[in-house]
């Protein structure tokens, strides 16, 4: 048996003072261009989608970009292969309403518990993503905010929190929650109702820290990048009688505040719901969705959720709901060898990878594989798109070969037998 594969070392965030640009997340108004066209990002605060606008996404991926949408790690779609001069997406996007606020589209990165008041969790958090997206959109400041700042909305099952936001509003209680900062439990607590406003608020004081400590982090991205932020942001948003020590972050104060991180995540499948109905988990092969299958998924349900983890809940299916996504080539099951892959965008899309490593993980799948260790296929070092949760790296080499373990093979297909699932991946 070969020997697990060591831990990676965590990589540090960059500090502030070492970034010399503006952060440049793409949207649909400012498209990234990559090696196949323009690649717009469509922001989904929430991850919720409805059947009519997936109809939309998906005649705009056949008629103007590659024909698929392609799912983030952040619960967003992005679309390519786009003429960024061509204005007809902009047009058609913010027609569906998926383009609310221009001057705030990029900022419109809100996640929450996908299964929140479906089953489990202790508060419900549906609906407050769209009130934190309308208080956030209508704060002109906040346009200010980086692409890559991230709020999240975690019902106390700890899904969303462990995904590294700036702002995240933890459920105590189905009546209470607290604030945490770059992942520090905070003494800053409020109902859930007040949660936006407490967010936004927050939001605020980053981006006057950020100007007041330009010399230690100018052009900070995450609230990570800014010193001290977590007591920082407390201590501005906790009223205190002049003389009392500023709140302190992760002392006894919040010891009650600690749970378990990812306590669950969303199972590929049926999903019973608390009200005695079936919510439904599925999965498309790469987080990747052709035109076709987003027709599928709109006849399925009359809304989608797109989780962080690209895959997609639909909370009130169709009778044939499994049936037609079966047929559309949807994963619905959990033990599916697809599950346990993701890859990077690869080329053609990337022009720093060095391999087609979509193409070569689904020439694996279509021969056959047994179980996998959660593995993550990449064209270059840069490792995009990875997971924040436990995974194996595979990694293509500048003369097309693969690279396991710091092993090097001839293909994907062999680095993945050297990934037994009996490995635990790091």
């Amino acid at each position: 048996m070969p020997h697990p594969p060591p831990a990676r070392a965590a990589v540090p965030t960059p500090p502030a003072a070492a970034r010399s640009r503006a952060d440049a997340c793409p949207g649909v108004l400012a498209p990234h261009d990559a090696a196949d066209g323009a690649l717009a990002r469509v922001r989904l605060p929430g991850g919720v989608v409805t059947a009519a606008q997936l109809r939309v996404l998906a005649a705009c991926a056949e008629e103007l970009g590659d024909g698929a949408v392609h799912l983030t790690s952040r619960g967003n779609l992005q679309l390519r292969g786009l003429d960024r001069e061509d204005p007809r997406l902009v047009s058609r996007l913010a027609a569906a309403g998926l383009v609310p606020a221009p001057s705030h589209e990029r900022v419109r990165n809100v996640l929450t518990s996908p299964l929140s008041g479906l089953t489990g969790g202790r508060a419900d958090v549906r609906g407050l993503a769209r009130a934190l997206d309308e208080a956030l959109c209508a704060r002109p400041a906040l346009a200010a905010l980086p692409g890559r700042f991230l709020f999240a909305l975690d019902d106390g099952r700890g899904d969303v929190a462990a995904e590294r936001p700036d702002l995240c509003w933890v459920a105590e209680a189905p009546d209470r929650g607290f604030l945490q900062v770059a992942g520090a439990p905070t003494a800053v607590a409020c109902a859930p109702a007040d949660a936006p406003a407490l967010l936004v608020a927050a939001a605020e004081v980053f981006l006057t820290l950020r100007e007041e400590a330009r010399a230690g982090c100018a052009g900070a991205w995450r609230a990570a990048e800014v010193p001290d932020a977590p007591a920082r942001i407390a201590a501005a948003l906790l009223p205190r009688e002049s003389g009392d020590p500023a709140p302190r972050v992760g002392g006894s104060g919040t010891a009650s505040r600690q749970f378990r991180q990812r306590e669950s995540t969303v199972p590929v499948g049926p999903i019973p719901r608390d009200d005695g109905g079936e919510a439904l988990g599925v999965a498309p092969v790469l987080g990747e969705i052709s035109a076709a299958q987003l027709g599928g998924l709109a006849a399925a349900a009359p809304e989608t959720i797109v989780t962080p983890w690209r895959t997609l809940v639909l909370p009130d299916p169709a009778p044939d709901a499994r049936q037609r996504l079966r047929a559309h080539g949807f994963v619905l099951t959990g033990d599916a060898p697809a599950l346990a892959l993701s890859a990077c965008a690869g080329r053609p899309g990337c022009a720093k990878s060095h391999a087609d490593v979509r193409a070569d993980v689904r020439a694996v799948l279509a021969h056959g594989s047994g179980p996998l260790p959660r593995t993550h296929v990449v064209g270059c070092e840069r490792r995009c798109g990875a997971p924040h949760e436990a995974h194996l790296d595979v990694v293509a080499l500048p003369d097309g070969t693969y690279a396991v373990r710091d092993r090097a093979v001839p293909d994907l297909s062999t680095a993945l037998t050297l990934t037994p699932a009996g490995d635990t991946p790091a």
